[in-house]
């Protein structure tokens, strides 16, 4: 089940990797906001991206504690 520790491994990775690109877009769209809506816009579209990204974090360890269990 060792293939089970490396996948949920690189899935958890790679959703932290997405939590840290959806924080820094968002500190960039507060930087270059030229109005609110616009802001508003992009932030909502990040929300989605962010909760994606937790699924896809959360997905992982999952996986990792299942393969650390059955191995």
């Amino acid at each position: 089940m060792a293939w089970m520790i490396w996948a949920g491994a690189a899935l958890a990775f790679l959703g932290v990797l997405g939590l840290f690109w959806c924080a820094f877009m968002a500190m960039r769209a507060r930087q270059s906001a030229e109005d609110d809506a616009a802001l508003r816009k992009r932030l909502q579209l990040l929300v989605a991206y962010n909760l994606g990204s937790l699924a896809v974090a959360a997905l992982g360890l999952m996986i990792l504690i299942v393969g650390i269990f059955l191995g």
